[in-house]
């Protein structure tokens, strides 16, 4: 009778795991990411540097011996798009995780959806506010946040007698989330915001915010949007003979906007999330290399994040163990307190889901190199 209660036990476990993205053989993990459009470069690099992680693991045998798939769906940068595409791996494709989202407007859009349905969301590449406060059990943020990287940049500008800071933003989530970071830093130093201008999402109407920023003539101009509206509005700038310094977070997809910009892009600075890909003496660094020089990639900061954050994922699914549900991931995940990763660690708990708050700043060099 107990074995027969035993046995029982054990087929309505796996049935629970079955039903939620996990068979015998492997787990379903779902990403929603720009593959197309103006944004696609952050999609394509966030898909690459996670993969090159999750086929090394599977040529391992796997986690757990469990292989993982990574589905991933186009949204293009579009906040519906990816409303329908987590519906499909929820509702359909009855993925185990979500991982590796690419944005905020789409990652607001998703989060009532995962929220209800009780999925886990992984290392997702936005730093917004909304995916850490207020605390949400399912989100698990490995990247800095943006209230860091605004405050480093700021921290960077008034230490060097720079007080006259403007905002060039996207005129959405992202853009409003990248502006209280900036507004926040320099309320905490006395300071306002000294002008402000918009672009709607993947669009390059700059004119207009052109023109406002020449106007108010700030010393420099933190940027919040991705790599074509900034690299058309640097551009736009420097036509008009406007030159203040200027500054973009880690969303902006630095290898995109270094080859969006040419020669006009040597200066322009970039707060960073992840260590420099081409410091090899770092571990991650050294590992992730090796990979990508097998798959003929090239380096940089969006592949090399989704390389870490796939390499999180899999040590809360290893530590999980072989009884693997949701649940037994999302504490398996709260015991990383710390995980290292190879130089770059992560740390959470029961009450916090943010992994890191490592800032970096780089600026482009020339021939669209980076320089620390």
């Amino acid at each position: 009778m107990l074995r027969a209660m035993t046995t029982l036990a054990a087929l309505a476990l796996g049935l629970a795991a079955h039903a939620q993205g996990v068979t015998e053989s492997q787990i379903l993990l779902g990403q929603s990411v720009a593959l197309s459009g103006p944004a696609q470069e952050l999609g394509k690099d966030m898909q690459l540097g996670a993969s090159l992680y999750f086929n090394e693991v599977n040529a391992r045998g796997g986690v757990n011996g469990r292989k993982i798939v990574l589905k991933t769906l186009d949204d293009g940068y579009e906040p519906p798009r990816a409303v329908e595409n987590t519906k499909k791996f929820i509702n359909e494709d009855r993925v185990f995780a979500l991982f590796g989202y690419v944005g905020t407007p789409t990652s607001a859009a998703v989060l009532p959806l995962f929220t209800e349905a009780k999925v886990p969301y992984v290392g997702a590449f936005t730093g917004a506010e909304l995916l850490r406060n207020p605390f949400n059990r399912y989100i698990f943020n490995v990247r800095a946040s943006y209230f860091d990287e605004t405050e480093a940049i700021v921290q960077h500008l008034t230490a060097m007698s720079v007080n006259k800071i403007a905002v060039f933003y996207q005129n959405d989530a992202y853009g409003q989330a990248g502006l209280a970071g900036v507004e926040r830093a320099l309320k905490k130093r006395n300071l306002e915001v000294a002008a402000k201008a918009t672009v709607e999402r993947n669009t390059v109407d700059v004119a207009k915010a052109v023109e406002a920023m020449r106007k108010a003539d700030p010393q420099a101009v933190v940027m919040i949007s991705a790599y074509k509206s900034c690299a058309a509005f640097i551009k736009e700038m420097l036509k008009a003979g406007s030159r203040p310094t200027f500054w973009n977070v880690s969303f902006v997809g630095s290898k995109a906007l270094a080859k969006e910009m040419g020669t006009d892009g040597r200066g322009v600075q970039i707060s960073q999330v992840v260590p420099f890909p081409w410091d090899t003496s770092i571990p991650v660094v050294k590992e992730y290399r090796a990979l990508l020089d097998k798959a003929k990639g090239e380096p940089g900061f969006g592949t090399l994040e989704g390389y870490i954050a796939a390499k999180v994922m899999v040590e809360g699914i290893r530590r999980a163990g072989k009884n693997l549900t949701r649940d037994s991931f999302i504490k398996a995940m709260e015991s990383l307190d710390p995980y290292d990763a190879g130089g770059f660690k992560v740390s959470y708990g029961p009450d916090s889901h943010n992994g890191s708050r490592f800032v970096d700043l780089t600026i482009i060099s020339r021939g669209e190199k980076f320089v620390r």
